[in-house]
């Protein structure tokens, strides 16, 4: 997992633009309402999200989801967990993929869809912007924290 130890030396030792940090403090991760998980560590959410882990902390399974129709939150999201632009995020996953060590979030349309998923389905996690809450799940990480 060399790759990944790579990527997480960049995220704690780069910095993240004053701009990243204002269009993600927008944004928020959710799961579903039920979902034993009250709150993940920046670190617990890279190796959801990078796939050095496929689970909770408490062990039960977690799915991540993507949004594929919103490039715009899909970058800021990227950009604020991980200081990378979205096109070497791609490429990381393009290698992950190639050698079957792991497998990428799960890609929803928008946001709503996102939501839906989550709502049927007690494992996944995504980001969402904070005005798309629901009663039907609950933050695990702010960005803004």
């Amino acid at each position: 997992m060399l790759g990944l130890s790579l990527l997480k030396t960049m995220v704690l030792v780069g910095s993240l633009s004053a701009s990243s940090l204002v269009h993600s403090s927008e944004l928020v991760v959710v799961v579903h309402k039920d979902n034993p998980t009250e709150h993940l560590t920046r670190s617990q959410l890279i190796d959801l999200y990078m796939g050095k882990y496929v689970a909770f902390p408490d062990g039960s399974k977690a799915q991540p989801l993507d949004i594929d129709n919103d490039e715009t939150t899909k970058e800021q999201f990227y950009q604020a967990l991980v200081g990378m632009p979205l096109n070497r995020v791609n490429a990381y996953w393009s290698r992950v993929k190639f050698s079957g060590r792991a497998r990428p979030p799960v890609v929803q349309q928008d946001q709503q869809a996102v939501l839906a998923y989550i709502e049927s389905t007690g494992s996944a996690i995504a980001y969402i912007h904070k005005n798309n809450l629901t009663d039907k799940v609950k933050v695990v990480y702010r960005f803004d924290e």
